[in-house]
C-alpha cells in the first residue's frame, strides 16, 4: 500500500492513510475471506482518498471510509464475475456496505487475527515478513527489502507467493487456538520488531521516523503479549520485544533538534541527547518488563537487546554507561541472535571498552558479510571509529560516503555535516 500523496495538502493525508489502511485492510479480509481482492479494492479506495479528501476535506472517520470505498468497489468486481461463473463462497460479500460510521466489529482482533493469519504455518519465515509488513505494516517493498537487508524484487516474489500459499491452503481469517500460538509467535514477534524499526528510523524518505508505524507495533506487541497465556514458554521473548520497542521509544523526544530557526531537523546522536528529554514512563515499564523476562529461564535475542537498551536508559551519559555490560551482553545475543546489525552494534562497543583500533579491525570482518555490502551503516560506524581514534580526515571520507548513500533525508544531512567536519549543532 503505497500510494503517494505528496502534494502541498496531502502530506498530513498520507500519515492518515498510512496509519488507517492496515486495519481498514484487516476488516475487508475479515469479511470478504480474499486477501489479494481486498488489498486491490482497497488500493483503489486509497486511489479515491488521494483524490478527494484534499479537496472535500478528511471524513471524520477515515478509516470507515476506506473500508465503505473499498467494500463497494469489491462488491462490483464480484458482481461483473456472476456474470461468467457463481461465486457462492463470496455471497457475504454482497450485503450491504458500511454508511461511514466506525464499524461495530473490534479492529483490535481484526489487527490480530490478519497478523497471525500472514504467518500462516504453510509459510517461509521469510515469506511471512514481507507478507506482514505489507499487509499489517503498510510498508512498501522498497522499505521491506532494505528492512530485511534482500533485494527488492526477492521481496516482491516472496509476497506474491506468499498470498498464493495461503489462497492454496484455505487458510482462514481467524484468531488462533491457544495451542496455535506458540508455533507463530516467533515470526510475528520478528514482524513487529521490523515494523518498529522503521518506525523509529525510517528507511528512506525526509522524515527521520514514522510515529504512527512505531505506535502500531508498540500497540500489536501489547495486543500479542496480552494474548499469551500466563507462564507460556515464549512470554518471556514477547516481554522482551515490548521491552525493547518502550525503552527505544521513550528517547525518540530528544532525537530531533531545529539547529536553525526555519530550518530542518537535525539528528541528534545518542552521546549527544539531553536525556532529560527521554520518557522516564516507558523506561521505568521497559526496565521493569525485561528484569522480570531475564528473571524467567534462559534469555532471547529481544531480551539481550532490551537489556542493553536498559543500561543505555539508565546511564546517566555516554561516558557513565557501563559499556563491559553492554559488551557481555552483545557477545551473548550474537549467540543467541547473531546478526550482521548485531555484529555492527558490538563493534561500537568493543571501541568503548577496548579502543577505537581494535573495533576498526573487528570492523572489517563484520563489513564482510554480504548484507552489509555497501551499506551506510557500515562506513558511518567507520567514521565514527575513525574519529576517535584521531584519524579526522580519513573519518571524513567515510561520513561522505556513508552520506552519499543514506536514503533518509535527515540521516543525510547528520552524515554530510560529519563529512565536512562541522561541529555539532
Amino acid at each position: 500500500m503505497s500510494t503517494d500523496l505528496r502534494g502541498e495538502p496531502g502530506r498530513g493525508i498520507e500519515s492518515i492513510l498510512r496509519s488507517a489502511a492496515p486495519s481498514a485492510l484487516a476488516v475487508l479480509v475479515r469479511r470478504t475471506g480474499d486477501f489479494d481482492a481486498s488489498e486491490d479494492a482497497l488500493q483503489e479506495a486509497l486511489i479515491a482518498a488521494a483524490t478527494q479528501w484534499p479537496r472535500d476535506g478528511v471524513p471524520e472517520h477515515p478509516r470507515a471510509w476506506l473500508v465503505a470505498v473499498a467494500q463497494r468497489r469489491h462488491v462490483d468486481a464480484v458482481r461483473s464475475e456472476i456474470a461468467r461463473r457463481t461465486r457462492e463462497e463470496r455471497d457475504a460479500v454482497l450485503a450491504p456496505v458500511d454508511d461511514g460510521r466506525e464499524p461495530a466489529a473490534s479492529a483490535r482482533d481484526d489487527s490480530l487475527a490478519l497478523f497471525v493469519l500472514c504467518c500462516h504455518p504453510v509459510l517461509s519465515r521469510p515469506s511471512q515478513l514481507a507478507l506482514t509488513l505489507r499487509a499489517v505494516g503498510g510498508l512498501t517493498t522498497g522499505e521491506i527489502a532494505r528492512g530485511l537487508l534482500v533485494p527488492e524484487a526477492t521481496v516482491a516474489q516472496r509476497i506474491s507467493r506468499a498470498k498464493q500459499r495461503i489462497r492454496a491452503a484455505g487458510a482462514r481469517f481467524r484468531l488462533p487456538e491457544p495451542a496455535e500460538l506458540p508455533e507463530r509467535a516467533a515470526a510475528v514477534r520478528q514482524v513487529l520488531h521490523l515494523m518498529f524499526t522503521e518506525g523509529h528510523t525510517a528507511s528512506s524518505g525526509d522524515a527521520l521516523a514514522r510515529p504512527d508505524l512505531s505506535a502500531e507495533a508498540i500497540r500489536l506487541t501489547r495486543m500479542l503479549r496480552g494474548a499469551t497465556t500466563p507462564g507460556a514458554s515464549w512470554a518471556a521473548e514477547t516481554d522482551g520485544l515490548l521491552a525493547l520497542m518502550l525503552l527505544t521509544e521513550a528517547r525518540r523526544p530528544a532525537r530531533l533538534r531545529i539547529a536553525a530557526p526555519g530550518g530542518p531537523p537535525e539528528l541528534v546522536p545518542l552521546d549527544e541527547q539531553d536525556r532529560t528529554l527521554w520518557r522516564r514512563d516507558l523506561i521505568d515499564e521497559g526496565v521493569g518488563l525485561v528484569e522480570r523476562a531475564l528473571a524467567t529461564g534462559e534469555p532471547g535475542p529481544f531480551q539481550l537487546q532490551a537489556a542493553i537498551a536498559a543500561v543505555h536508559a539508565e546511564a546517566p551519559s555516554t561516558d557513565r554507561t557501563d559499556w563491559v555490560q553492554v559488551l557481555g551482553l552483545y557477545d551473548l545475543l550474537r549467540v543467541v541472535g547473531p546478526g550482521p546489525m548485531v555484529e555492527l552494534g558490538r563493534v561500537v562497543a568493543v571501541a568503548m571498552v577496548h579502543g577505537s583500533e581494535r573495533a576498526l579491525r573487528d570492523l572489517e570482518s563484520v563489513a564482510l558479510e554480504p548484507a552489509l555490502a555497501g551499506h551506510f551503516r557500515v562506513h558511518a560506524v567507520r567514521g565514527h571509529l575513525l574519529a576517535l581514534a584521531g584519524r579526522p580526515d580519513e573519518a571524513r571520507a567515510e561520513f561522505a560516503v556513508a552520506a552519499s548513500t543514506a536514503l533518509n533525508a535527515t540521516e543525510r544531512r547528520y552524515l554530510q555535516a560529519k563529512a565536512r567536519g562541522e561541529p555539532a549543532p
